[in-house]
């Protein structure tokens, strides 16, 4: 029996800037993004079904409570696809996620479990490298292709068109949550104006935080006035000592806080707790490559596995 296991990390927009609509609908975008070490895990393993059906998935790990209610989970999803596009006959599989961010919160969780569980299983099922999966994640979602990278980028249009980028430390960051539920929708729908200026990044060096504290997010304002506690989160953030920027990643409600040193953000993690202890908080670093570690396989005696079943 053979267990793949996969990490889907966190990922932060340090900068998202929205310069139009387009004619389907979506906003046109640019957004600098990287990847932070810590985020969800998923394993999945080859172990036979009892009932014969193609995919399963259990839910461990502090959030997953908040996933019960999802009608269908993107990475059941992403098996589909991935077993659509193979054809023949995979394996059945059993899938389990440990969920260690925040639900809709701005990370792209969802969009990084279904980009992990793609890696996965292609390693499970042993595909030929050359198996390009990124046809794939652009059906379930803008945000899937950039979390198949899992490394320093800047994304264009709607997250489809992506430049990796080089350059980026290993910076230490604060990640936190107030847990509060933002709608994206609601999100661009309160935003005062659809045609900001761009990024106007050249090259493939990632920008230094000197530049960084010139950009924005410009979701981060009607972000603010649906839930004004973001705000306040900022507020904190901004105040602690070390703390070189801080802004909301995606459309919220996460907030972010970049420092020199490992120490600083524990420390201004500590405090946050102190102050704040209801919110989320994580002191972690931002990864400057793609991890070459993200992926694991095994052969093993896997124990029934616990926890919520979907």
């Amino acid at each position: 029996m053979w267990r793949v296991s996969c990490a889907a990390p966190a990922k932060i927009n340090l900068a998202l800037h929205v310069t139009g609509r387009r004619a389907d609908g979506y906003h046109d975008l640019e957004t600098l993004v990287a990847f932070a070490s810590f985020g969800d895990r998923i394993a999945i393993d080859d172990r036979p079904l009892d009932d014969g059906r193609p995919g399963e998935l259990r839910l461990t790990g502090p959030f997953a409570a908040d996933l019960l209610s999802e009608g269908d989970n993107l990475i059941l999803r992403a098996e589909r696809a991935l077993r659509h596009a193979v054809g023949g006959d995979p394996p059945a599989v059993s899938m389990t996620l440990e969920k260690n961010l925040p639900v809709a919160s701005g990370l792209g969780g969802g969009s990084a479990d279904a980009a992990a569980a793609l890696i996965a299983l292609k390693a499970l099922w042993r595909l030929p490298e050359r198996f390009d999966l990124s046809e794939v994640a652009e059906t379930l979602g803008a945000d899937v292709p950039m979390c198949l990278e899992s490394r320093p980028l800047l994304a264009l249009g709607k997250g489809e068109r992506i430049r990796p980028l080089r350059g980026l430390p290993a910076c230490p960051i604060v990640l936190v949550n107030p847990g509060v539920a933002l709608s994206t929708p609601a999100v661009f729908a309160a935003l005062a104006r659809r045609d900001n200026q761009p990024v106007g990044l050249a090259g493939d060096a990632f920008p230094g935080i000197d530049t960084l504290v010139t950009l924005r997010n410009d979701l981060e304002a009607p972000a603010v006035s649906l839930q004004p506690v973001i705000g306040d989160v900022l507020a904190l953030l901004r105040a602690l000592p070390g703390c070189r920027m801080a802004r909301m990643s995606g459309s919220g409600a996460t907030c972010f806080a970049l420092f020199d040193d490992l120490a600083e953000a524990e420390a201004a993690r500590a405090a946050l707790i102190d102050r704040r202890p209801g919110w989320w908080c994580v002191a972690t670093h931002l990864m400057p490559e793609a991890s070459t570690q993200r992926l694991s396989m095994h052969q093993a005696d896997i124990p029934a596995q616990s926890g919520s079943s979907r």
